[in-house]
């Protein structure tokens, strides 16, 4: 779930705060468990997803897979948000609320699961096109999967936190894309959003903080055709683009070591 953030000059203070530092195989086992139930539910309401279906219906797909697995929507509990899952559609690009929307042929679907198990909370996203398919929708999801895939594959401790913002701007340039800008990856593990806070998907000279082993974070590059931020609708939830450009996010939790991080919202 995308931390939404009004647009300032971050200063980079050090990570402090609420954090989440993995201290001991229970801590790593824990991630994984509610990181394996959460890229299940994904994986299974990508799978049920037709085109007439509304978007409350594949959430109460996505709902009865956590409930079977012992896990809570964390949304729901944290924010009370009004759903098991965050159902975003074309121009709606987070935290869409399910309800009534009919899926259409061609439809652009981003579906943002986080839940909790066991005190641990994982956090992962998945944008995806319905039949029939328009190619450069296709190439959107893919270029943004393989954006997210690079830039955790460079992360272990002792990586500047902007690194991470440098990286999806440098990628989004790369492919002709643009920058979701007040749309962030976030730490989580205890809490849904938690220290670091605000890792910008830019680069920001002055952000000085460090990566370090245990950490658990997000990874959520939100590429766009077009609109560089979104604007948060009369619903107070949902977040959509100001114009009639599509983006695409993908997310993973992972946790920070001295080498490859570990991704733990895989099935």
């Amino acid at each position: 779930m995308g931390l939404f953030i009004y647009l300032v000059c971050l200063k980079g203070e050090q990570i402090g705060g609420l954090s989440m530092t993995v201290e001991s195989q229970k801590d790593i086992d824990g991630l994984k468990e509610i990181g394996r139930i959460v890229a299940l539910t994904i994986k299974e309401m990508k799978r049920h997803a037709r085109v007439g279906m509304t978007t409350m219906e594949l959430d109460e797909i996505g709902g009865r897979i956590l409930k079977k697995h012992g896990a809570v929507p964390a949304p729901k509990m944290v924010y009370r948000f009004p759903g098991n899952t965050c159902i975003s559609i074309n121009q709606e690009i987070a935290h869409g609320i399910p309800g009534n929307r009919k899926i259409q042929p061609g439809d652009l679907i981003n579906i943002d699961v986080s839940a909790e198990k066991g005190g641990y909370i994982a956090d992962a996203g998945h944008s995806f096109a319905m039949p029939p398919y328009n190619p450069a929708l296709l190439h959107l999801c893919n270029y943004t999967h393989k954006t997210m895939m690079k830039v955790i594959s460079s992360l272990k401790h002792g990586v500047r936190l902007n690194e991470i913002g440098r990286m999806i701007q440098s990628e989004a340039e790369k492919g002709g894309y643009k920058v979701i800008k007040n749309l962030c990856s976030h730490g989580v593990g205890k809490s849904l959003h938690e220290a670091p806070n605000e890792i910008l998907p830019f680069y920001n000279k002055h952000d000085k903080r460090v990566l370090k082993e245990g950490l658990v974070i997000t990874i959520e590059p939100f590429l766009s055709t077009g609109a560089e931020y979104v604007v948060q609708q009369p619903d107070g939830w949902t977040l959509c683009v100001p114009d009639r450009s599509f983006a695409a996010q993908h997310e993973h939790t992972i946790i920070i070591t001295k080498n490859q991080p570990i991704i733990v919202t895989v099935a």
